[in-house]
């Protein structure tokens, strides 16, 4: 972990922010994410919207933030389908054919590129390239299959198993889906999306970014993707994560900043200081008695997360539940999704 004596949106020229679980979840507004990017961008930080959705075009994306209080063009969003086209340009000829397993998000972004899209092996595509639809057809899978076997270039745009539910338990995802044609063919597809470097390059050309930051909720793929890209993270809240999985994290899970949601844009992040007597965060001290850790202090329990969260990840080994769990229950950290 690590502080910042300004707030993050002075700090880091670009935020590369993951959409749902920090900026909505569903169709619905997180709370405070729209005020949180305003005051951000009157700070001077630039705002990019970085989703594994292939299935939405830029600017229905940027339609969408608008909607919900976050002013966006189609120049703001940043797909895992244009990386996905970026990478396939680079390798094959202008004009060349693509089967797209995947809808409109997918073949925009290979028109742009100078690609031509189809549906069918019989037109001997040079490659195939699969993304999130929820109205993929059976036929449509089966053509990507045939091309994939006969030689054609593989890709997925992005390699999520789930994606959330509005309500109830989460949704297969493409990474799901991806494993029908992978398990026809016994082909493994490169993935262009979070966490894999693809996207994050795609970001950082498109933006230009000096110092980015990578924002969301999700450890596997935005803070993965963070660290494949070499660029720093904050965690938040408002998704998938919980606390107790962000402290039991493996290395390239743990992110560099914590914050409740998108507040923790606007605000400091207090440096951790470490000596004999443990982990110090402002008010609050975590150390390790034998086999568990315990957090001592007050002040905003926040601030005692990152102390807990700096014993946790003293060494590569992941911290078990049992050792932190305790010392996480006597934290009121308010509601988190």
């Amino acid at each position: 972990m690590k502080g910042s004596d300004r707030p993050l949106s002075e700090a880091y020229d670009v935020a590369l922010l993951d959409l749902d679980g920090v900026v909505y979840v569903g169709h619905h507004p997180v709370p405070a994410a729209a005020e949180s990017l305003a005051k951000a961008r009157a700070a001077g930080q630039r705002l990019a919207f970085v989703t594994n959705n292939a299935s939405r075009t830029p600017s229905a994306v940027a339609a969408l933030l608008t909607r919900l209080g976050v002013p966006a063009t189609a120049e703001d969003v940043v797909t895992s389908a244009q990386a996905a086209a970026r990478l396939l340009a680079e390798r094959l000829p202008a004009g060349s054919k693509v089967l797209v397993v995947g809808g409109m998000g997918l073949r925009q972004a290979l028109y742009a590129r100078g690609l031509r899209p189809v549906s069918t092996a019989s037109e001997r595509p040079a490659a195939v390239v699969q993304g999130y639809d929820p109205n993929l057809s059976y036929g449509l899978i089966a053509e990507g299959a045939k091309a994939v076997s006969e030689g054609a270039l593989f890709l997925g745009s992005n390699g999520d198993f789930t994606i959330p539910g509005v309500s109830g338990p989460p949704k297969p995802g493409n990474g799901s889906l991806l494993q029908v044609i992978r398990t026809a063919t016994g082909v493994d597809p490169i993935v262009t999306g979070k966490p894999e470097r693809p996207l994050h390059h795609e970001s950082i050309i498109r933006t230009s970014a000096q110092r980015p930051l990578v924002i969301g909720d999700r450890l596997d793929t935005d803070i993965e993707g963070a660290h494949n890209g070499d660029a720093n993270s904050l965690l938040v809240f408002t998704g998938v994560t919980d606390p107790l999985t962000a402290l039991t994290a493996e290395p390239h899970h743990r992110p560099t900043y914590l914050a409740p949601d998108l507040t923790g844009l606007l605000v400091p992040h207090p440096a951790i200081r470490t000596d004999d007597n443990g982990y110090h965060c402002v008010g609050w001290t975590a150390r390790w008695d034998d086999d568990h850790i315990t957090l001592t202090g007050d002040g905003d329990p926040y601030d005692g997360l990152r102390a807990l969260a700096a014993a946790a990840w003293r060494t590569d080994a992941p911290t078990p539940p049992e050792a932190v769990t305790p010392a996480l229950n006597d934290l009121d950290l308010g509601p988190t999704r």
